[in-house]
């Protein structure tokens, strides 16, 4: 009897022990649950409770994680601070356009030509017949005939030619038949019919011919080519009228075929658009090349001699010279490059800097430079990187539309198209990052002389600017970068300024005014 207690002793000890071991077992299986369900979860450095080698050793190592997909910020601030253009400096920019323009309109001798289209009227919306428009912007070059049917309405149809480099650089005369066979080649089918050269030759038609180069124009349908751009420099045409260069070429073709208006295509656009859009007073081309026209007061017009009753005129700009003498816009050693590198060195300085045709051209000088200094690419460059303008603008568009995690758009351009051996997400964020600053300073700066337009015609109560153009209308951001920099500029104001697309302008305004050559014109 007496061993009974002993024995319950020794039980009750076993169970406390047991519970005790139970309890710390369910303590570690808590604490290593929280423990995996907190790796799974991101957690701040700062609440991880740990000693100071061990924080800084896992910070350190996101860090470097983190730095391997990143740019060099040293790169990137040097390269931002090269492109930036401030809202201060845009204002002056802007400022300094207008007095330019003021040269411009009373002397021929200045850098903006600001050139008199005799356009002095637009149209009602009424007008009605076919017409024929020949549309040269550049690179393309587009035969269109417009029908107008008296009730504001348009129908259309076009075809589209590319004009080769050995056609930009020949001579004058081969340039304008190949523009007179396209326009026979296209009244000769018309999408229902095919007619005879006979048949064609028969008939009798009335053209506007769009010629997007500086010319100096003292007739509706009569104007001499000041000189060429865009890559253009076709002998025996400097200085020459080019309606009765086209006009030959019809001829040398048997067509009967009567250049009645001679047009910018930025004067095209504003017409264009103000046959649907009343309000429209300004036109400006953002493409393979850039322009602006606007109407100005006559009175103002000083070199122009008026002998009519009209108080107002389409004025061409040309502001792809502004700034010719390097006053005011800051540019870069690339942009230098770029200069150097084109058939008109130390001219059309404005377009080289927003214009389609150069911003490819920019990228690419900054990614070789890049490469030289081992800040980019580490598998090294490739020949095509080399190659003058193999970098088309186009692949900036096509780089600042991708958002995908490791950029694989932007990867095919350097690597499938580039010929770039390897790039790392890092290289492929530079050259994202590269593109959208020079895609933004050609946004910004095409709306410092939107801002100059503007307030010289003193609309900032209330105007649409018709835009046409592949920059305006495809490349991302670029409408919204121009509109943040109104808004820089102008402040409130430029909440009275709108920007439209303003699509086949240029054609379509062409067979307007061709039109309306008898009464639209001084």
């Amino acid at each position: 009897m007496s061993d009974i207690p002993v024995l319950y002793a020794i039980a009750a000890v076993v169970v406390i022990v047991a519970g005790l071991a139970l309890i710390a077992a369910s303590f570690v299986y808590i604490k290593n649950s929280g423990s995996k369900a907190a790796a799974e979860q991101p957690v701040p450095l700062s609440s991880i409770k740990t000693d100071n080698a061990v924080a800084h050793a896992l910070a350190a190592r996101v860090s470097m994680r983190n730095l391997a997909d990143d740019p060099n910020p040293a790169t990137l601030l040097r390269l931002q601070h090269m492109f930036e253009v401030t809202g201060d400096k845009l204002s002056q920019i802007s400022k300094h356009m207008m007095a330019e323009m003021k040269k411009g309109l009373a002397s021929d001798d200045q850098t903006m030509k600001m050139i008199p289209t005799h356009v002095v009227r637009r149209p009602k919306g009424n007008e009605t017949g076919s017409y024929l428009a020949l549309d040269l912007g550049g690179t393309n070059f587009r035969v269109c005939e417009i029908s107008l049917d008296g009730h504001g309405g348009t129908r259309s149809r076009q075809s589209k030619h590319t004009v080769t480099d050995d056609l930009k650089s020949g001579t004058g005369e081969a340039l304008f038949d190949f523009f007179a066979e396209c326009v026979k080649n296209f009244l000769k089918n018309d999408g229902q019919h095919e007619y005879t050269d006979k048949e064609i030759e028969s008939r009798s038609y009335k053209l506007g011919f769009t010629f997007s180069f500086a010319v100096n124009q003292v007739s509706i349908n009569e104007g001499y080519l000041m000189l060429w751009n865009k890559g253009f420099s076709a002998s025996d045409c400097i200085g020459k009228n080019v309606v009765v260069l086209l006009q030959d070429a019809f001829k040398r073709k048997r067509l009967n075929i009567s250049v009645t208006a001679l047009v910018n295509d930025t004067t095209g656009t504003l017409v264009s658009h103000a046959y649907t859009a009343p309000d429209t007073y300004v036109g400006v081309i953002l493409g393979t090349g850039t322009n602006a026209a606007y109407v100005e007061k006559i009175e103002n017009v000083v070199k122009f001699k008026s002998h009519g009753n009209a108080k107002d005129m389409i004025i061409n700009t040309e502001w792809g010279a502004f700034d010719d003498e390097m006053v005011v816009i800051p540019r870069t050693k690339y942009d230098h490059k770029v200069d150097r590198g084109t058939a008109h060195y130390k001219t059309w300085t404005f377009e080289k800097l927003i214009s389609g045709m150069y911003l490819g051209e920019i990228v690419r000088y900054v990614l070789a430079d890049l490469v030289k200094t081992g800040e980019i690419f580490a598998a090294g460059g490739s020949k095509t990187l080399g190659v003058q303008y193999a970098f088309e603008t186009a692949y900036m568009s096509r780089i600042e539309r991708d958002h995908s995690l490791d950029l694989s758009d932007v990867r095919t351009v350097l690597e499938d198209l580039m010929h770039i051996p390897s790039t790392t997400l890092a290289d492929r964020r530079l050259v994202r990052a590269i593109c959208e600053m020079i895609g933004k300073r050609a946004a910004r700066l095409s709306a410092a002389g939107i801002a100059a337009i503007v307030t010289k015609m003193n609309k900032l109560d209330g105007c649409t600017v018709g835009i046409d153009g592949s920059l305006f209308e495809l490349y991302p951001h670029f409408s919204n970068r121009m509109r943040d920099a109104l808004h820089e500029i102008l402040g409130f104001s430029a909440d009275n300024i709108v920007l439209e697309q303003a699509r086949d302008g240029s054609g379509q305004g062409a067979a307007l005014i061709a039109a309306l050559a008898d009464t639209l014109t001084e």
